[in-house]
């Protein structure tokens, strides 16, 4: 059993709950909450639980990061999700896609539980201290929901307390807040949780619950979004220079996806899992949609859906030798091809895709496993060490400390087993960027932001793609759905 499931606060006189045992949201009484410290902070751990929901981070979540950037082709056969995934893959969805909707309302979802949960632990008898502690918690979560909502689809509806049923069907809050509004929310709860969280390991603390570090280095991604490179570069300076012995770069690049990576001295932050009795303590589909799928003249137990293939594209970017790629890509060979834990797939002719995501693949013979291949036990890295090396190379170089950024590089390079670099520019960091983070999650927001800095860049990385990359492609569609049940008051995204 993993340490990693255990995600209790040692709180004094309050015992610990077990992260897996703790009821699903709408079965706490959140009134009780009042007079009840324990039923507070069952919520909070609520706000944690959210991210196991499908429509946060499962199928849909797959396919508007990886398959809707360059790092990744639908995958699966011709027909599959050709509607849903293929327009994803092909920049030509609309709001009428599904996938928007789940990943809509998976994050708004969230957003509601950490509205309920400070509500709760703001009038409980819980004294201040440790009321700041799971506030900056919440409020560290809500933040990374709103930046996933801001990044996805630019203005959002701005929701930030628990709402009466009037204020629900209001137009104030059916309508979009602009994405700078968005982006003051998201610093405004970033700048609270880092005042109030405690370092990593730190007292309060137990593995998985947001620290003062994760604050940090989300706050400085947000502000790489923002061109804020002063503050980027200072707080992730920050965790470099202080937190030598509790963050670092793991040795085995393939062992960052591990169960034996969990937690380790390479992460930052990232959503908990493990076997409960339930078999539900875990991202539903999550592995299971990029799995390797059965398909041709061999039958053999399959390993999923196999969407999210990595593509030409992303192969085409690795260096030689760099032992990145074999970790990140699944290369199924004419005559068959072992996986780490010994699973053999028979060959090319038994699967219907020749590359598959190994940092989605989570092992049922070797790793914790309860028999439900939807629920997968594998952890979601977020955020890890190696990438607050890349975010404060690319901050330190826009102020002209270009030493800096190669030692950050360079501190990369050893372990993919590449020589270090003699120099860096920005297309160099860039590089690094990609191969370093390939097929998890950030790529197609990353052309984005790349390309406030350098337009035309996006439009050139998806031609080399094969895909057609137009201006309102920089975000995507507002679910239809929402639209209508906002009565029209929430608008769609500029040309969809």
């Amino acid at each position: 059993m993993k340490k990693t499931i255990i995600l209790c606060l040692v709180l004094g006189m309050f015992s610990c709950k077990n992260y897996l045992e703790v009821k699903p949201q709408g079965q706490i009484d959140q009134e009780a909450a009042a007079g009840d410290p324990a039923t507070a902070q069952n919520l909070v751990i609520g706000v944690y639980n959210s991210m196991w929901e499908g429509n946060m981070h499962g199928f849909s979540y797959v396919g508007m990061t990886n398959i809707a950037s360059d790092d990744a082709d639908k995958g699966s056969n011709a027909d599959d999700g050709k509607t849903t995934y293929g327009a994803l893959d092909n920049l030509t969805m609309d709001g009428t896609i599904g996938n928007l909707n789940d990943v809509w309302s998976g994050f708004y979802l969230g957003i509601s539980r950490a509205n309920q949960a400070l509500d709760a632990v703001a009038g409980s008898p819980l004294n201040e201290t440790l009321k700041n502690q799971l506030m900056g918690e919440v409020r560290f979560l809500r933040a990374y929901f709103y930046f996933d909502l801001v990044r996805f689809f630019g203005g959002v509806p701005k929701i930030d307390k628990v709402l009466t049923p009037g204020e629900a069907n209001s137009a104030t809050y059916q309508t979009k807040a602009g994405a700078d509004t968005i982006y003051q929310l998201i610093i405004s709860d970033l700048e609270f949780a880092l005042a109030n969280l405690a370092i990593k390991g730190g007292a309060n603390t137990a593995v998985g619950r947001a620290t003062k570090g994760a604050a940090a280095g989300l706050l400085a991604k947000v502000m790489l979004y923002r061109q804020n490179f002063q503050r980027a570069y200072s707080l992730t300076d920050s965790i470099i220079k202080q937190s030598v012995g509790t963050y670092g770069l793991l040795d085995n690049y393939e062992d960052i996806w591990r169960t034996t990576g969990a937690d380790g001295i390479e992460s930052v932050f990232e959503v908990q899992t493990g076997v409960n009795s339930a078999c539900n303590a875990a991202i539903a589909s999550y592995s299971e949609c990029q799995g390797p799928r059965a398909g041709g003249k061999y039958g053999w137990a399959d390993l999923g859906f196999g969407f999210g293939a990595p593509s030409q594209s992303l192969l085409d970017e690795y260096e030689a030798n760099d032992k990145r790629e074999a970790a990140t890509v699944i290369f199924i060979t004419a005559t068959g091809t072992f996986l780490w834990d010994g699973f053999r797939i028979p060959s090319q002719d038994s699967v219907q895709n020749s590359y598959y995501n190994y940092k989605a693949y989570h092992s049922q013979i070797k790793e914790p496993y309860c028999g439900d291949r939807s629920r997968m036990p594998k952890n979601l890295r977020v955020l890890r060490y190696g990438e607050i090396r890349l975010i404060h190379a690319e901050a330190a170089l826009a102020l002209s400390k270009s030493g800096e950024a190669l030692d950050d590089i360079n501190a990369l390079r050893p372990r993919a087993g590449l020589a270090p670099l003699g120099s860096v520019d920005r297309h160099a960091i860039w590089h690094e960027r990609r191969v370093e983070l390939a097929m998890e999650h950030d790529r197609f927001f990353d052309l984005i932001r790349e390309n406030e800095l350098e337009p035309g860049l996006a439009a050139a990385a998806f031609a080399a793609h094969g895909k057609t990359f137009a201006d309102k492609n920089k975000v995507f569609p507002i679910p239809k759905t929402q639209i209508d049940l906002s009565g029209g008051s929430l608008k769609q995204n500029t040309g969809y």
